[in-house]
């Protein structure tokens, strides 16, 4: 059969001079073996700058992250800055971790910078993204970007786009910058000369800047010392965290880290995981290995970018447990906001950020402690939104979301999980130092503020048919919300495209008070929570699930979180996920 006229009309436009031999080469060994399926999947359209920029598979093809795209999208980006910031000197900072083709994408994308007359500040090495986040910030710049896919399998690369506060960007420069972008319609517009006078290299000199202000953070330096031999085992699973986690646990007081030999190398290829993700246990099992055999206190570890934490820890049994992302964030804010109490250092502008699809008990814990909290759309721009919203009025102590991300402190703009192991290891010293586990800690933080547990259920749909069935899965919910899930009644339906909250006790409709966004929850009569929401980087769609359970002591913890996981699977089953 045949390919669509447009795309092989694209496919022609790929085989023109524009284009590189190699590329040329490759495009035709996928015709003469005949792939139709990867050549429409490649070119059946070009890679979408979302609001926060690129993410793709690596390859030829308009639909694919390589240099063209990359180019065209950071053209676009430079014509949006000379437009904003006439008459100054532009200033932008590249960042990029471990992936294949890392290295290569921040020097195509400085050269195109510096061939615009933008000054740029270039890693020498690979970096986890919250100091690029920080280094914007620190050296001033409008703009930057760092390369990567974040968790996604070796297969992927991408590009997230930051402003000049250090956070990713958001409206009104979201849409302009793609607008933009969609403005370069051929790759002989993208200027490809660098001006190598104007790319500037950064690295240790940042290092030490960030490590003086991370060390800031730590509020109990005195526990530290006293548990200063803690036995942490970290994993940078092959990414960018080696340059920085280890150095930050010596800079707090932490003697006794070892790191997982195995995935201590960074490596684009990923070699000993599946998928470099610390929500997946695969992912986590040589650390989890090597803190049995050393009997160590703790396992944290971050992703390829070093943005998401994963931590482990050894329960009452004896057996090693990885924590979810919303039992970190929560452990976080408990101890971030009791042990700010103890060190006399509470003011009544401390407020902490979580989102909408963030475990609840992130507000309880705020309530409890005369601490405001804000409730944001999913992903940290939004987070970063509100302590921009809220800078020199109130005082943001930090802030996170259920996908291993979480901030301390605002000289960041990004989750940071480079700040955050540092600040889990001391939450464990402290625990320690009063004769507990960390995971005795969290069971004791929901014995005093009531049992949340969260599940996540994340759905892939590649290629074009797969992005057709996510929307069609999203239109049906709207069209054909359900009245009843798992025998509980729904009593509200939370709609964020629509802006709107229908309660259907009294019929009564409220607005979110938040921008338009795709997503959709379901609140049923005992107060669970479920919610849809597509990817806007990735072709998955995901469903998370939070019911909150009766938890009188800390001695039916197992029993409590048996009966609420039973509760949410019978909810999956209901709604026919599995």
């Amino acid at each position: 059969m045949p390919l669509a006229p447009a795309i092989q009309q694209s496919i022609n436009t790929w085989l023109t001079p524009e284009y590189d031999a190699e590329t040329q080469a490759a495009i035709r060994d996928m015709q003469a073996s005949g792939q139709d399926d990867q050549l429409t999947d490649a070119f059946y359209r070009s890679l979408e700058f979302g609001t926060g920029g690129l993410r793709g598979i690596m390859g030829p093809g308009s639909n694919r992250m390589n240099r063209y795209t990359l180019g065209m999208a950071t053209q676009g980006l430079c014509n949006y800055l000379i437009k904003s910031f006439p008459g100054q000197e532009i200033k932008v900072a590249i960042a990029h971790d471990s992936r294949n083709n890392s290295a290569e994408f921040a020097q195509i994308a400085a050269g195109i910078f510096s061939a615009n007359g933008i000054v740029v500040y270039l890693f020498d090495g690979l970096r986890p993204t919250p100091e690029l986040s920080f280094a914007i910030r620190e050296l001033e710049c409008q703009s930057g970007c760092v390369i990567t896919a974040s968790h996604n399998p070796k297969e992927y690369n991408g590009y997230k786009v930051y402003w000049n506060d250090g956070a990713q960007v958001v409206a009104p420069h979201d849409a302009n910058i793609i607008a933009e972008v969609n403005k370069i319609t051929s790759v002989g517009e993208v200027k490809f000369e660098a001006d190598r006078s104007k790319i500037i290299s950064v690295g240790e000199n940042i290092d030490a800047l960030y490590f003086a202000r991370a060390k800031q953070l730590s509020i109990d330096p005195a526990a530290i010392q006293r548990q200063h031999d803690l036995k942490i085992v970290y994993t940078p699973i092959h990414g960018s965290g080696i340059t920085l986690v280890p150095g930050l646990l010596r800079e707090f007081g932490f003697t006794n880290v070892s790191v997982v030999a195995a995935q201590a190398t960074p490596d684009g290829n990923f070699p000993t995981v599946q998928s470099p993700n610390p929500e997946e246990k695969s992912a986590m099992q040589l650390a989890l290995n090597q803190a049995q055999a050393q009997d160590a206190d703790i396992v944290l570890a971050t992703d390829p970018d070093a943005d998401r934490v994963g931590v482990g820890v050894k329960n009452d049994k004896g057996e090693w447990v990885l924590l979810n992302g919303n039992q970190t964030a929560a452990l976080l804010t408990y101890y971030l906001l009791s042990a700010r109490h103890r060190a006399g250092q509470t003011t009544p502008r401390d407020f902490i950020v979580y989102t909408i699809v963030t475990s609840e008990i992130i507000g309880d814990i705020a309530r409890q402690h005369n601490v405001k909290s804000y409730q944001t759309l999913t992903g940290f721009k939004y987070i970063a939104g509100i302590i921009r919203e809220l800078e020199g009025q109130e005082t943001y102590i930090g802030g996170g979301e259920e996908s291993y991300g979480f901030l301390i402190g605002d000289f960041v703009r990004d989750k940071d999980a480079v700040s955050a192991c540092a600040l889990i290891a001391e939450m464990a010293a402290v625990a320690k130092d009063q004769g507990r586990t960390l995971y005795q800690e969290m069971v004791q933080m929901y014995a005093h503020y009531g049992l949340y547990v969260e599940d996540l259920i994340s759905l892939t749909k590649k290629g074009q048919r797969g992005a057709e069935e996510i929307q069609e899965m999203m239109a049906q919910l709207r069209a054909n919300p359900p009245q009843t899930i798992a025998g509980l009644k729904v009593v509200e339906i939370r709609d964020y495209k629509t802006g709107r909250i229908h309660d259907l006790r009294t019929g009564l409709s409220t607005e979110t008070g938040l921008e338009s966004s795709n997503v959709l929850q379901f609140i049923t009569e005992d107060g669970s929570k479920i919610s849809a929401r597509p990817s806007g980087t990735e072709p998955k769609i995901k469903f998370y699930f939070s019911v909150k359970q009766p938890l009188k002591s800390v001695v039916d913890f197992d029993l409590a979180t048996g009966l609420a996981q039973e509760k949410i699977q019978a909810i999956i089953a209901d709604m026919q996920l599995k």
